[in-house]
């Protein structure tokens, strides 16, 4: 909606986001974790102008691709290919804010982390109170400011989330023009571990995320942010605003909730999901796999997140079965994300077990479960020379995440073909990533001029990573189709963003691959 109407709408607080739970089933139906394999998630993301996918016949009277043979082929690149929808992910900050180095700049620490040349995005994870002082506005601080000026500069997009509430923070989450509206209600239980750190002599509450002026101030934290940010250039994603600590959509180990029962807490995150969704139309929203640990309607989140065609993220990879479950069998149009900390390369961190470090396994499994995203990062220490510490020692387990990690797609065969006075080509279409396509994957394909001939998309996550998804590109007239270019775009939300082919044969600067003959069949 316009950015009027967003904000006309949040201001009607509590009944406005009352009217906006529009979630596909009705509210507070039976939402259980089941098998994620064979799942109906629906058909995924709509599909404009779909190309026809096959079957193809080569021979006799109804062949559609006459004579068809393979006048070109491909092969996969050995290359970091830095696309949209896939990446190492570089944290400026995670739980407790930027790094803040002895005797070196905040612009000096942060630029470092920005610029590691093996990441491809960069993220950071600010508590509400530190983007928000006032309602109506927003007051960001000055290191968000910092990183995305020098994301801009290295040409990396940025993902966030912003965290309502954080045990690792001494200071509540909501600012403080909520704290005298919005109660607190203490958790029952004790988190036993090192006093020195804040987790751990916090005395933690959660606020009471129904309050009539909570909601209200939430619509509107979302309402401002996606007034700026919502398809932005500067944004990857942004993870969905949960319950609990960091957002995660839990307080573990704070047992149950402080909800009049389970049914109203999942009435109530559906109603502020459907909130973020309502903001959040041409950016990603990104929603963690958190077992439902307090009974808060964490699995009705995540039904509707990946049937809205948005996405799913983990907050480490050596966790319960479930978690596993989902990452590995979601549907090849839902992007994961795996945020896993790594060691430093210190001798008494390293974690050696059979000659394997522990961020090696870590760097395996993400791959295992077909993640799109890896997150480079230290927890709790934030530094580009933590991570250069493991680098530098252990160079190919990082490099090979970033050659195999996301999707890795090119045009592994071309079958040129003339039909009734037209020309056209099947256009066969590999994947050497771990993931399928993250959307819809859109062909286009221009003559010398710039002008197009054909353009169409395949069907949402093709091409999957085995196996080659083939597509029908035709055009009238004689035109050759040797020097032609070949240009994809994925399109996630009604945005499209250029794809770079992940070929070793030589690209167009703008990504595309000029068609030629290199290939006779025999």
């Amino acid at each position: 909606m316009p950015d009027l109407k967003r904000r006309d709408f949040f201001k009607a607080g509590a009944v406005g986001l009352a009217a906006a739970g529009l979630a596909p089933r009705a509210l507070g139906a039976d939402y259980l974790e089941h098998l994620w394999e064979g799942y109906d998630w629906g058909g995924g993301p709509a599909v404009s102008d779909r190309l026809n996918q096959g079957p193809f016949t080569n021979y006799g009277a109804d062949a559609n691709a006459p004579g068809g043979e393979v006048g070109m082929a491909t092969s996969p690149s050995r290359d970091i290919v830095p696309n949209y929808g896939m990446g190492l992910t570089a944290y400026v900050s995670g739980d407790t804010g930027p790094p803040r180095l002895p005797g070196q700049s905040l612009e000096r620490s942060i630029e470092d982390i920005v610029k590691l040349p093996f990441t491809q995005k960069i993220y950071i994870r600010p508590n509400w109170r530190e983007v928000q002082t006032r309602s109506g506005r927003l007051d960001l601080p000055d290191w968000w400011r910092i990183t995305f000026d020098l994301a801009r500069q290295y040409g990396k997009r940025v993902g966030f989330r912003i965290m309502l509430e954080n045990p690792d923070f001494a200071a509540p989450g909501m600012p403080d023009f909520l704290m005298e509206k919005v109660p607190y209600v203490p958790l029952k239980g004790s988190w036993k571990g090192d006093t020195a750190q804040v987790r751990y002599r916090k005395k933690h509450a959660m606020p009471r995320y129904d309050h009539p002026a909570y909601q209200a101030a939430f619509g509107e934290l979302n309402a401002l942010l996606a007034d700026r940010y919502n398809g932005s250039a500067d944004i990857e994603y942004m993870d969905t605003m949960m319950y609990g600590f960091w957002g995660e959509g839990h307080t573990w180990p704070f047992e149950g909730n402080y909800f009049p029962s389970n049914l109203v807490a999942e009435q109530t995150w559906l109603k502020m999901l459907e909130a973020q969704l309502t903001c959040w139309t041409r950016t990603p929203l990104v929603t963690n796999t958190q077992p439902d640990f307090n009974n808060v309607g964490n699995a009705a989140m995540l039904d509707r997140t990946v049937r809205s065609g948005n996405w799913i993220r983990s907050d480490t990879i050596f966790i319960e079965t479930t978690q596993i479950e989902a990452l590995s069998n979601r549907p090849a149009w839902a992007a994961a994300i795996s945020e896993v900390p790594m060691t430093t390369g210190d001798a008494d961190q390293l974690g050696i077990v059979d000659g394997v470090t522990y961020n090696e396994q870590v760097a395996a499994h993400v791959l295992a479960v077909g993640a799109n995203y890896w997150s480079i990062w230290n927890w709790h220490n934030e530094s580009a020379a933590h991570v250069l510490s493991y680098y530098d020692k252990y160079p190919e387990v990082i490099d090979h995440a970033a050659r195999r990690i996301g999707y890795r797609v090119y045009p592994a065969f071309i079958w040129p073909f003339e039909r009734d006075g037209s020309r056209g080509m099947i256009v066969g279409l590999a994947n050497d990533g771990v993931a399928g396509v993250p959307g819809v994957l859109r062909l286009t394909l221009k003559d010398e001029r710039g002008a197009t001939l054909a353009s169409g998309c395949l069907d949402p996550g093709f091409p999957k990573p085995a196996g080659i998804r083939q597509a029908m590109l035709s055009w009238t007239g004689d035109k050759d189709w040797t020097g032609l270019q070949l240009f994809a775009e994925l399109e996630v939300k009604g945005v499209r963003h250029p794809v770079r082919w992940a070929c070793r044969q030589a690209l167009n600067p703008n990504g595309s691959l000029t068609l030629r003959q290199n290939l006779r069949s025999s």
